[in-house]
């Protein structure tokens, strides 16, 4: 089905005289809208599935889980449209499938940081992923001190009647840049991206603490189970 002439919805800035959508545009708009995100969650359950298959292949063979948690979300209609504002992305939705790329997001948590350079070797070598691009925020920290791998990879989603390819957001971090990540989050939300100064300054230090830790925390597990 064309969403090409379907625009997310806006109540917003409506002239006190508009007419009300008909109840069956309404049902259709619904329709459009529901089948629009429900292929990006088609494209989360399959990129989960290929991560557990993973976590249990090596679990199974005894030679360590790197993957510690994992977690997902898909961004609601409210958000994409708020985001679409803010690019100055069209609300039609084919042009936000076009340009808004984390649509479908996956974080995966592991424990050191060679860990997350072969999650993302793993999967992004699969014969069916398509990679888009890859951005190492662990070798070239964002300048507030944010860590993490991140990736955008299509993959195919197989339909009644259709292939669709489905693009994804990878995070890929260690648990101390995650718990950075989320603490950082907070922060900007309590003071609504108003940050103090001095915060600012404590975070980029606490960023470089949290590196600290994990490359401390490699040569421990270096020195234990070997270098390889």
């Amino acid at each position: 089905m064309s969403t090409a002439s379907v625009p997310l919805p806006d109540e917003r800035n409506q002239p006190e005289d508009h007419v009300p959508m008909a109840v069956e545009d309404v049902s259709a708009l619904a329709q459009e809208l529901g089948e629009f995100l429900l292929h990006y969650k088609f494209g989360l359950d399959e990129m989960l599935t290929k991560i557990n298959i993973l976590r249990e292949e090596l679990s199974f063979r005894g030679t360590g889980n790197p993957i510690e948690h994992v977690s997902s979300r898909l961004k609601s209609i409210e958000s994409l449209r708020a985001k679409a504002s803010r690019l100055g992305v069209s609300h039609e939705l084919d042009e936000i499938g076009e340009q808004i790329t984390d649509i479908a997001g996956v974080r995966i948590v592991c424990s050191f940081i060679s860990d997350a350079y072969q999650v993302l070797d793993m999967l992004t070598t699969q014969s069916d992923i398509t990679v888009r691009v890859i951005k190492d925020y662990i070798a070239r920290p964002k300048p507030n001190g944010y860590r993490s791998l991140h990736a955008i990879v299509e993959l195919p989603v197989f339909l009644s009647d259709d292939v669709r390819r489905v693009p994804i957001e990878l995070q890929i971090r260690t648990v101390a840049m995650d718990f950075w990540a989320s603490v950082e989050h907070k922060i900007y939300y309590k003071y609504d991206k108003d940050v103090p100064r001095e915060l600012l300054v404590e975070l980029e230090a606490a960023a470089d603490v949290a590196h600290d830790l994990d490359e401390r925390m490699a040569e421990l597990h270096r020195t234990v189970h070997g270098a390889g």
